[in-house]
């Protein structure tokens, strides 16, 4: 899994499975995004307005890891 954040637009995108896949997009709210790939697997999710929807400031955005060791 990766989770990017571009303070810019302030939008993430966690991904579930490495890019190269067709994808299906479903909006599930006006900021969120679900895309799926084959056999309806969930490949990765996208928020817009992120730093709102996440708990995070912009300048420094912090992601706690429980029981999950970081790559």
């Amino acid at each position: 899994m990766k989770i990017k954040y571009d303070p810019s637009v302030d939008a993430a995108y966690i991904s579930f499975k490495k890019n190269g896949t067709d994808v299906t997009t479903i909006r599930i709210t006006e900021d969120i995004a679900v895309d799926f790939g084959p056999d309806e697997e969930i490949v990765g999710i996208e928020i817009l307005d992120a730093s709102k929807h996440l708990d995070i400031t912009k300048d420094h955005p912090k992601v706690k890891l429980e029981n999950i060791t970081p790559a």
